[in-house]
């Protein structure tokens, strides 16, 4: 086998006159988690402390080579089978932790493939908690006696924090105390015996330089995104029994009770960081309220049962410590009520879902689908970890695509400089998992290479006590000091027993007289050295009180220098404050001036505006009225126009009417003088007179045996203009002789606009019984006008009157109105008055217009 080659992570270049202090790597950290059976193949093994190495389990693909591949991947730290929950805490989140009590932000990721551990390193175990409970451990050693009382902060849903005052805190606080509400933990309920194990961290933990001058709150929220919606597992669903149960045959759900929560929206406040909205946010007070508000949350947190874990997370869960930071007011006694001075730091631990191919899980259904929005996340927060590196090492400007996944759009801000970022990779180095884990191994050489912006970091106070303790200083000593005169009494000889039980005893008196005698001299010696002192204090005093006058002296010089100098600078003060008072009467008098010369203005300018109105007005009627005159005149004379062309056309029709009348008498007194009289026999009267009435020069009907008459047709006077033939669908055919014939026109069945607009003239076929019985047609005509409003109308001007008769109607009036002979005949027409007296006479047809009466009547001598 041949030795392995060694890959080493790129480091981007680094630029000239870039600040490279100013950004921080992510932290990218390896844990290796033991082999759930020793007989397995490893495929992973820990070089040192910061290099681990791949190798190839044998029936995996080969290199070119034919050589099994093994390639090293360094991290900042790796963390070994061995690795206790202590050791990775230390380094991993204990300087997150001290961060948020400093005011910074922290994101903590846990990445890997299914069953690698990842639960396991941000939860714990029974009697080895994880990451989070020792955070919230550390956390409340640091400020647990700085802490206000509840519901001094409140929370709102703006992504921000509300001071109240001591007297809302109370009375909110007797308010929630009489209805108790199930989403606050209370210290005083039985702790779960399920995580009572975790939470129990024999270490003590505490961050150091806490701030003694501010106070503290702590609001935890719990939420997870699945199937890339966000939802709130810290949310109270009312229970309704009227909808079914979320059983786990459906979604996998532990409680089989839970109703399925709303799902939630991400919002931008207005400092551009994003926050779910409408997230439930509870306040704590020790760690065992915030783990019992997390556990259940935890309790709801959608797992199932897959190939490959038995307990395997479906969704990415994000729990959030929020610590909220307000200074003391000057007395040291209360939270200084200034919005302003509120300090919000947020540590967010992420538990993503292990990513998992599904031909190994054999998911189907929800399942697969679930295993795709994993997988689909996972792959969102790859592209942007490597769009991110690209657009630092390259100094290109790519747009990084966190809205395609609500992951990645949660934590933008984090990775544009908002706090520090942390990933912990846990891989799993049984061979069956090596695939998997050479992809997470190629994500976190990526990640690593990504460089956040620095956050800045806060004043601190120190660690000199501050207002809080004022008031214990001004108290006065505390505890039982002794005295001084309790101190010099004990240095002093001790008395003997001055107790005499005999006569005879002379020890007891002459030792009690040398015990006096050495504490008068110890008083005598105290005396002249206090003395000594006294004296020497006494001239410290003087040197200090001529220094004080000294300097009181000086100061005093000092002090009239300065004087002197305020008097002047008063002096100036008022000599300027008159300017002022004389510059600002004259800037009212010109304001008022402007104001006069402004009203003028705009009094002027209105009237102007007001003339310029009424001109335009008077213009516009004038327009108005001479178009109106116009139209009137144009009208006048057209209408004028047709009326005289009407009548000369009435007069000459006339005319010729009596011309030809007169022509035909003629021609028939010249036919009945030149005629040769020639004996026929006589037929009765009644025949001569029906054959007078057939030889009349217009039969309205052919006889039927005689040949087709062709039809003929009254061409139109306005033959050169387009006309509109109006023609009902009702109407019948007469084909009579002078049927009206034009052109150029259009027929319609019903008048509409468009026929008009490319038209002159408009004409309408009407039809009605007359009185005998006959069919009598109406030809109505008139003059197509537009109007004003783009329409058209028509001006009716003239009616033609065609009329039909039948010969068997004239028979029957000619014979009742022929009068009887005595002897029953009919008189004979021989006289040539008579014979000139029949003729055919066309008739006007009515006043508007020239018409025709296709009838003849013969006249009839009276007798």
């Amino acid at each position: 086998m041949k030795p392995a080659r060694t890959k080493t992570p790129r480091k981007p270049p680094v630029k000239k006159g870039s600040q490279t202090s100013l950004k921080d790597p992510v932290g990218v950290y390896c844990r290796v988690r033991p082999l759930s059976l020793p007989e397995q193949e490893c495929c992973i093994e820990v070089i040192n402390n910061t290099t681990v190495q791949l190798h190839t389990p044998e029936g995996f693909r080969l290199n070119r080579n034919g050589d099994y591949k093994e390639t090293q991947y360094s991290f900042k730290q790796v963390f070994g089978t061995h690795t206790t929950q202590k050791e990775l805490f230390d380094v991993v989140a204990n300087p997150l932790v001290d961060d948020l009590i400093h005011g910074k932000n922290g994101l903590l990721f846990t990445y890997g493939v299914t069953g690698s551990g990842k639960t396991h390193t941000m939860t714990g175990s029974p009697g080895e908690g994880g990451l989070l409970p020792r955070c919230l451990h550390m956390l409340f050693n640091s400020i647990g006696s700085f802490q206000a009382k509840r519901y001094v902060f409140k929370s709102n849903d703006r992504n921000s924090m509300d001071i109240q005052c001591e007297v809302d805190a109370l009375l909110e606080r007797q308010k929630r105390e009489a209805t108790p509400n199930p989403k606050t933990p209370s210290s005083k309920r039985q702790v779960d015996p399920e995580f009572a194990d975790m939470i129990n961290v024999q270490e003590f933990c505490k961050a150091e330089e806490v701030d003694e001058d501010s106070v503290y709150g702590v609001f935890v929220s719990y939420i997870e995104i699945y199937n890339n919606y966000i939802y709130d597992l810290l949310e109270e669903v009312p229970f309704d029994p009227i909808k079914p149960k979320w059983n786990s045959c459906s979604t996998p759900m532990r409680n089989t009770d839970f109703v399925p929560p709303q799902s939630k929206l991400l919002r931008e406040d207005k400092n551009h960081n994003m926050y779910v909205a409408g997230c439930t946010e509870v306040e704590v007070k020790s760690t065992e309220e915030a783990f019992e508000v997390f556990w259940r949350g935890q309790k709801k947190r959608r797992i199932a049962n897959t190939h490959l874990n038995h307990e395997s997370s479906r969704s990415h869960s994000v729990f959030n410590i929020k610590l909220v930071q307000a200074p003391l007011d000057a007395d040291g006694d209360n939270v200084l009520q200034e919005k302003e001075q509120i300090t919000i730091s947020q540590l967010s631990l992420v538990d993503l879902a292990g990513s998992e191919r599904t031909n190994r899980t054999k998911a189907e259904g929800n399942r697969l689908r679930e295993a795709g929005n994993i997988n689909q996340s996972l792959m969102t927060l790859r592209t942007c970890m490597e769009v991110l590196r690209e657009n630092q090492t390259y100094g290109t400007n790519k747009m990084v695509p966190y809205r395609d996944s609500k992951l990645t759009h949660l934590f933008k801000n984090y990775f544009d400089g908002e706090g520090k970022v942390r990933l912990i990779v846990c891989v799993n180095p049984k061979a069956e998992d090596y695939e998997e884990s050479l992809q997470v191994m190629r994500f976190a050489e990526v990640t690593q290479e990504v460089e956040v912006a620095r956050p800045t970091d806060k004043a601190i106070c120190g660690l000199t006590p501050g207002r809080r303790y004022r008031n214990q200083a001004r108290a006065g000593p505390v505890g039982d000091e002794p005295l001084v005169s309790e101190v010099v009494l004990q240095s002093f000889p001790p008395l003997p027993s001055c107790e005499l039980l005999d006569v005879n005893d002379e020890q007891t008196l002459p030792r009690l007289i040398e015990a006096l005698e050495r504490r008068h001299h110890l008083r005598q010696m105290m005396i002249e050295e206090f003395n000594k002192q006294a004296i020497t204090f006494k001239a410290l005093l003087q040197e200090f009180d001529n220094a004080v006058l000294n300097k009181e002296n000086y100061i005093q010089g000092k002090l009239n220098e300065k004087e002197k100098v305020i008097s002047g600078q008063k002096m100036e003060i008022e000599r300027l404050e008159k300017k002022n008072k004389t510059l600002e009467y004259k800037v009212e008098i010109l304001e008022k001036t402007t104001t006069i010369y402004e009203e003028d203005k705009r009094n002027l300018q209105q009237e102007l505006e007001t003339q310029n109105q009424k001109l335009q007005r008077q213009f516009s009627d004038k327009r108005r009225l001479e178009a109106r005159l116009q139209g009137m005149v144009t009208e006048t004379t057209m209408k004028w126009e047709k009326e005289c062309e009407r009548r000369v056309a009435a007069k000459q029709l006339e005319m010729q009417n009596k011309l030809w009348v007169k022509d035909e008498k003629l021609k028939q007194l010249k036919a009945i003088v030149t005629e040769p009289k020639t004996e026929k026999p006589e037929r009765p009267s009644r025949e001569r007179d029906r054959e007078k009435v057939t030889q009349r020069p217009v039969s309205p009907s052919p006889a039927p045996n005689a040949p087709p008459i062709r039809l003929r047709h009254r061409r139109s006077r306005s033959a050169g203009d387009r006309w509109v033939d109006h023609k009902p669908a009702t109407n019948l055919q007469t084909e009579t002789v002078m049927q009206p014939h034009v052109p150029r026109a259009i027929t319609v069945s019903v008048a509409n606009e468009k026929a008009l607009a490319k038209c002159e003239k408009y004409m309408l076929t009407h039809q009605e019984l007359a009185s005998d019985g006959e069919i009598e047609t109406k030809l109505i005509k008139g003059d197509v006008y537009k109007t004003r409003g783009g329409g058209q109308s028509v001006q009716f001007t003239e009616i033609e009157t065609l009329k039909q008769e039948s010969p068997t109607s004239r028979k029957r009036r000619s014979s009742t109105a022929a009068p009887a002979q005595p002897d029953g005949t009919e008189s004979e027409w021989t006289d040539v008055e008579t014979r000139c007296s029949v003729a055919v006479e066309m008739k006007a047809g009515s006043q508007l217009g020239p018409g025709y009466q296709h009838h003849a009547q013969p006249k009839r001598k009276k007798p």
